[in-house]
């Protein structure tokens, strides 16, 4: 099983971070098979201010290629994506358009 750290940035705005905390207390059925149809095994996410962590493991043929292909021609999960927009911004330093961006792993005990 191989895991990803990913991060991504929220409006700082505590309703609109309240909005989108309250939308993933219970994730549209759609977007649920989307996530464990491509792959990944386990998905938290995590908050501190508008800073999100994000941890998956998944599959050992998960790929972010092919998720993000499945997604593509999913149109509720283009909804989800266009929905959660209004409530997210890129991490300084990520390419223009991309959400979640991947951490580099520094340390292991």
């Amino acid at each position: 099983m191989k895991r990803y750290a990913l991060a991504l940035d929220l409006v700082d705005d505590a309703t609109l971070i309240a909005e989108y905390e309250a939308y993933h207390q219970e994730i549209w059925p759609e977007i649920h098979a989307s996530i464990t149809g491509a792959g990944i095994q386990n998905m938290e996410i995590y908050r501190f201010g508008n800073r999100l962590f994000m941890l998956m493991e998944v599959s050992d043929d998960f790929s972010f290629e092919k998720k993000g292909e499945m997604d593509a021609a999913n149109p509720k999960v283009q909804e989800w994506e266009a929905l959660m927009w209004k409530y997210q911004q890129a991490v300084p330093g990520a390419k223009p358009g991309e959400k979640w961006v991947l951490m580099d792993k520094i340390f292991a005990l």
